[in-house]
């Protein structure tokens, strides 16, 4: 049966810190108090970044209950094995380390869009200070439209600078794929269809998968999946360091 006490510290106080982190947002919402867009990752060029964020959006998540609930179970599936292999020092650092390359690669391409579309919009004659003041004053209505065809680079600058990042998911592929390199012929059974595949394979298919959908523009996908690879490269590279000498693999 599961229980808590099974579960060692860094990998149980990570689950509480993120369920609690989750019903804090739900209950606060009803108060008018929006902790997403206060404690999530915008990009450091947004008007709404604060450095607080590099750490505190990676316990955020969602309202969507299955987003929590998939970064959880992974977490207990892959975290708590790790992290009784590491010890709990060795673990804390993979996962910060995980999140923290999350957040790198996610505002590589991210920042760089801002800056474009900052140049676009001063072209067209927008005031960039005032119009980030109003983003930080959340007053959007107050933002003059000058020409009606300003529509889409406006848009898209005011999405860019206000839409955070939340979720423990670039830390979550930094696990998986920890434990894809040093467990790379473990069986997992897959729910649907009900048939074992080895953790090489269906972990490699997952980020596979992210890489793709990173260079894609889905409508309505809000998915940041440039964080879930970059987890993933840093989860790989450090257990690559760590186990280069490394002759056996199960």
């Amino acid at each position: 049966m599961f229980s808590l006490s099974s579960i060692p510290p860094v990998t149980k106080n990570i689950l509480i810190l993120n369920i609690l982190f989750y019903i804090a947002s739900l209950v606060l919402a009803g108060k008018g108090i929006d902790l997403i867009q206060l404690l999530g990752a915008h990009y450091v060029n947004s008007p709404l970044f604060e450095p607080y964020q590099i750490v505190t959006y990676f316990f955020m998540h969602s309202k969507d209950f299955f987003h929590i609930l998939f970064n959880m179970l992974m977490l207990v599936m892959f975290g708590a094995h790790l992290e009784r292999i590491w010890g709990p020092k060795r673990f804390f650092i993979f996962y910060i380390a995980s999140a923290i390359g999350a957040f790198a690669l996610y505002n590589i391409i991210g920042v760089y869009q801002i800056i474009q579309l900052k140049e676009q919009l001063t072209q067209l004659g927008y005031n960039i200070t005032s119009i980030n003041q109003i983003i930080a004053n959340n007053e959007l209505t107050q933002i003059p439209l000058l020409h009606p065809e300003d529509t889409g680079v406006l848009s898209d600058y005011l999405s860019k600078s206000i839409i955070p990042m939340v979720g423990a998911s670039g830390a979550i592929y930094g696990i998986m794929a920890g434990f894809a390199y040093l467990f790379p012929n473990t069986e997992l059974m897959l729910l649907f269809p009900p048939i074992p595949v080895k953790a090489k394979w269906l972990i490699s298919i997952y980020f596979v998968i992210e890489l793709y959908s990173s260079f894609q523009n889905y409508q309505g996908d809000n998915v940041a999946h440039l964080a879930h690879v970059g987890g993933g490269i840093t989860g790989f590279i450090l257990v690559f360091i760590w186990n280069k000498n490394r002759s056996t693999f199960y």
